[in-house]
């Protein structure tokens, strides 16, 4: 669609004013998250209100406009790009904390609220609401709950699926549903809350959710581990995640990563590897479980361990490591970052399969994560300009994703797969249950306006 109809255009400014927008300032604004990927929208949206989220949406499905919902912009598979043109609605203005219910330990929200100002205002009442992805400070609840993301805390706590009890969303029709509440228990029909969660904005369009709340802990400690090599701390890993105790955290970091930390000025020695491994509680039992989580640690190949109860400590060393991502960029300027999950016993065969593809490549592939979930972010790094390079980057990808399938895991853990990982579907699930997802989207999105083109490939039409 090159234009949008004068019709649909004189609908959503009686509609919106001045919240509807055609300038290009805000058309470019709106043109790419955090994948870089571009597509210009031919307009923009930005309703403050249910009801207006409803009528736009029935406009676009009356005059067959694509609709992209979008919180804040910081995902990184293109989820968010209007490439099918047509509009993208922001929820920028819808960004109400509604209500906090300690009691019921929830708290209402609208998707436009920033997940760092809803951890400030759960302060005061001793909660938290447990996700937390590096761009915690400035992504939105709606976003994260598109994309199902997670963060650090997901080994203990679990991802945004596991930290919402209940939607309010408006349909590819224009429909307003409501599924779940402030409740932590429900047999009652179809679990709509969770299959909406993670969809991307392809089923529907999330206007207010309900999210579970957790206890702010009153005690948190720490260890760094160093390894001889990757493979040592990835042994590690599945000791740990193997013992009764679970840690709130536990990352991994290879040498590349280190290195990394190092040139970003955290004080951190050389080694082949490190885990960092968070535990919380109180102060009576806080001590057994690091104690439970030092043994686990230990092991063939491990070189030091350091016990870190100072907050400031730690704080600073979380923040280094929540910027390794960005940090890439001064390796290279070329970047495929990848998300991909296997089960925690099969990290050191996914880490040493990583290490197999960087030097089959040729290329510097740097590797660090949630390693307690078994997610870990896989940084293929390489510089556009040159030819080769390119060329070998994106041939290595593929190969990234076939080893964690092949490991018994899944393409992505709190990404998503929007535009990204979209084509590599087919070989993540059978055909068959391609057609029920497609089945799903066809129920809830009767005309494919909402955020056409991702997550499901086209069907293939020789196998229906």
């Amino acid at each position: 669609m090159s234009s949008l109809p004068a019709a649909f255009h004189q609908t959503l400014t009686q509609l919106l004013g001045d919240a509807w927008r055609t300038d290009a300032g805000t058309l470019a604004a709106h043109a790419q998250d955090n994948s870089w990927r571009h597509a210009l929208p031919l307009g923009v949206a930005l309703p403050e209100s249910r009801e207006q989220v409803q009528a736009i949406v029935r406009a676009c499905r009356e005059h067959g406009v694509p609709l992209v919902g979008r919180g804040a912009g910081t995902g990184t598979t293109g989820a968010a790009v209007p490439t099918a043109g047509g509009i993208v609605l922001s929820f920028a203005r819808m960004n109400r904390i509604l209500d906090i219910r300690p009691g019921d330990r929830c708290a209402v929200v609208e998707p436009g609220v920033l997940n760092g100002d809803l951890q400030q205002a759960l302060m005061p009442h001793g909660l938290f609401w447990p996700p937390d992805p590096s761009s915690a400070e400035t992504c939105s609840i709606g976003g994260n709950l598109a994309c199902n993301a997670g963060g650090p805390r997901a080994v203990k706590y679990g991802t945004s699926r596991d930290n919402v009890l209940g939607l309010v969303a408006v349909t590819g029709s224009g429909e307003l549903i409501r599924c779940g509440g402030a409740y932590t228990k429900d047999a009652t029909g179809y679990d709509l809350t969770h299959l909406v969660v993670g969809s991307e904005g392809t089923l529907a369009l999330i206007v207010e959710a309900t999210l579970k709340l957790a206890p702010r802990p009153r005690a948190q400690a720490g260890l760094r581990v160093l390894y001889r090599d990757a493979q040592a701390a990835a042994a590690a890993v599945s000791r740990v995640m193997a013992q009764p105790v679970t840690p709130t955290m536990l990352e991994f970091m290879d040498a590349r990563s280190l290195e990394l930390l190092r040139r970003n000025g955290a004080q951190v020695p050389e080694a082949g590897a490190m885990l960092l491994i968070e535990a919380d509680g109180d102060d009576d039992t806080l001590p057994y479980l690091l104690n439970a989580l030092a043994e686990a640690a230990e092991g063939d190949g491990m070189l030091a361990l350091d016990v870190a109860t100072d907050g400031s400590a730690r704080d600073k060393l979380w923040a280094a490591r929540r910027a390794l991502s960005p940090a890439l960029k001064s390796i290279a300027p070329g970047k495929i970052n990848e998300d991909v999950v296997v089960p925690v016993s099969r990290i050191p065969e996914l880490v040493e399969g990583v290490q197999r593809l960087s030097a089959e490549a040729d290329l510097p592939i740097v590797t660090f994560g949630h390693a307690g979930n078994g997610n870990l972010h896989v940084n293929i790094l390489y510089h556009p300009d040159d030819a080769g390079e390119n060329a070998r980057a994106h041939a290595t990808l593929p190969k990234v994703f076939e080893l964690a399938l092949a490991l018994g895991g899944t393409l992505s853990g709190e990404h998503g797969i929007g535009l990204a990982k979209r084509d590599f579907m087919p070989r993540a699930f059978s055909s068959a249950t391609l057609a029920t997802m497609r089945a799903v989207k066809q129920a809830l999105d009767p005309d494919g306006i909402l955020n056409p083109g991702k997550v499901l490939p086209p069907a293939d039409p020789a196998n229906g």
